[in-house]
């Protein structure tokens, strides 16, 4: 454990750092889509906040680039949830360094059981364990073993050079 961890570097490192995974993982999930296109009509984080109530003309908002219709909304949910376990892990990692066992790897496993396998199947956000499809699996798992590992690698470096 770290005699003394500067919170200010180790929350700027983890912000820095969820801001960068969360275009890891959007790239990721480019190359390997998670969901079917059906599926994806309504994401899940436009669907977790219609269960909170948000009209659907707010979480299916867009806006238009080179063409595209981007859902700024899903957006702002992917890189408000990227940034904040980036952080979490940023400043934590220093307290309980066994959650940076495997380089980020097996905690970023961990919050897909968690999340995916566990809390947004019991919400209703998206279908139970048993009925996603294989393809599913694989992309968010791989998906979020890599954006924490590039959690860990960005966190580590910023948090060290803004320490020194």
């Amino acid at each position: 454990m770290s005699k003394s961890v500067n919170w200010k570097a180790a929350l700027i490192a983890g912000g820095v750092a969820g801001v960068i995974s969360g275009l890891v993982k959007l790239g990721w999930e480019n190359v390997l889509p998670p969901r079917t296109p059906e599926r994806n009509k309504t994401n899940p984080p436009q669907r977790l906040l219609e269960q909170a109530g948000i009209p659907k003309k707010i979480t299916h908002s867009t806006y238009t680039y080179s063409g595209e219709k981007l859902p700024w909304v899903s957006y702002m949910v992917h890189f408000g949830f990227s940034t904040s376990f980036a952080m979490f892990y940023s400043l934590a990692g220093h307290y309980v360094p066994v959650i940076k066992m495997g380089d980020g790897t097996l905690f970023g496993l961990g919050v897909w059981g968690a999340f995916h396998l566990g809390i947004m199947p019991a919400m209703g956000t998206v279908p139970s364990a048993k009925d996603q499809p294989a393809e599913e699996h694989v992309s968010e798992a791989l998906g979020h073993v890599v954006w924490m590992w590039t959690n860990d690698l960005i966190a580590d470096e910023v948090y060290n050079k803004l320490t020194k």
